[in-house]
């Protein structure tokens, strides 16, 4: 059998299974519930949390054989091809790569045909915003005045470069990042269905490296099961993460406080021969900063699932021990840093003149 990723296998085919997106979810529901049904949606949001999925549930709930409904049966005929992607009044439509007003006009002449099978011609444009300002205005005529057997769906992750006119048309939602609680519950339960073992703490790992994206948490996931040969485990997880030996973060940083070049080279030397990335460098030692200024504000109260006991146990002795001023004024030139780093000559000079820059001046 040809084995298929798991953010397709996994992929929700109806609104309960779709994870994060809860008042979303309600609304559409709710609308198709009151038989309220606009004729286009937006839906906007950063990259892999459940734009064109839901999108396709969309679809399926409008032209489910059963009826027009917020739970499509996914038995009958229509609901299958959604699934398989081979509707033919489901027309998905990448804008990235139909740019041209051409591609567009041929689009929308198509649409005053009825749909060959189905209740509705459903157009999905993925990444709306990369149609030309021509595109657009091609568009608009149609979303004036659409035939009443056509909706249109559209996804986009910058919904700043839409224009108002069309924005105005649609019915639009914007769509959340997924929390480290619910990433990790939802790979918790695929990895218990796929029957694939993980050791402890690498979901954790796994959940706040995805930044917020399933679809991030999932390529990570069977990356690691791969470098793991069929499990997840600690050691590959850090070492794919570019977590290594937590302690040398620590003591960079530490070096950084007590301003000591010398040690903050020596530390940055031990980092780099295991194998890490300079901008890799800059991320974690923001992320250290981040936690020593959370602990600044809760104290002892706050517990981190990215750094172990003894890891936060150095961090709330340095939060004690360093003010808020010097906390802020690391971060900003670290972060400063990382967004400079790719205008230097190499990242490794970029890295290390930020690392000097924290320094004081004599």
């Amino acid at each position: 059998m040809k084995y298929k990723v798991f953010a397709r296998k996994w992929r929700p085919k109806d609104f309960n299974e779709v994870i994060g997106q809860k008042y979303t979810i309600q609304a559409i529901s709710n609308s198709l519930k009151l038989n309220r049904i606009h004729q286009a949606w937006i839906l906007y949001g950063t990259r892999g949390i459940g734009k064109t999925t839901i999108a396709r549930i969309l679809a399926k709930c409008l032209n489910c054989k059963k009826k027009i409904t917020h739970t499509p049966c996914k038995q009958c005929i229509s609901c299958k091809e959604i699934d398989k992607n081979f509707s033919p009044d489901l027309i998905e439509i990448d804008a990235a790569s139909k740019t041209k007003v051409e591609d567009i006009k041929e689009l929308l002449e198509n649409s005053k045909y009825p749909p060959i099978k189905e209740r509705f011609k459903i157009y999905l444009i993925d990444e709306i915003h990369m149609l030309s300002r021509y595109s657009f205005n091609a568009l608009l005529k149609t979303l004036e005045e659409p035939p009443k057997h056509v909706k249109f769906i559209f996804a986009t992750t910058n919904i700043e470069k839409l224009p108002k006119t069309i924005i105005s048309r649609c019915i639009r939602f914007n769509l959340t990042t997924i929390s480290i609680k619910n990433i990790k519950l939802n790979i918790k339960n695929i990895l218990k269905n796929e029957k694939i073992f993980y050791e402890k703490n690498t979901l954790d790992l796994i959940s706040n490296a995805a930044d917020g994206s399933m679809r991030d948490a999932l390529s990570i996931t069977e990356q690691a099961i791969s470098i793991g040969n069929g499990k997840i485990k600690n050691s590959n997880v850090k070492k794919m993460l570019g977590i290594f030996k937590y302690e040398n973060f620590l003591n960079l940083l530490q070096a950084i406080f007590e301003q000591n070049a010398k040690k903050i080279m020596k530390f940055k030397e031990k980092i780099l021969s295991l194998d890490v990335e300079p901008d890799q460098i800059l991320i974690e030692l923001l992320r250290l900063l981040h936690y020593l200024y959370i602990l600044k504000i809760y104290s002892i109260k706050w517990k981190s699932k990215i750094y172990n006991k003894k890891q936060q146990k150095i961090l709330k002795k340095m939060s004690k021990k360093y003010n808020y001023k010097e906390i802020k004024k690391n971060y900003s030139i670290i972060i400063n840093g990382r967004k400079e780093i790719n205008f230097s000559p190499s990242k490794k000079l970029g890295m290390e003149l930020t690392l000097l820059k924290t320094l004081k001046k004599k």
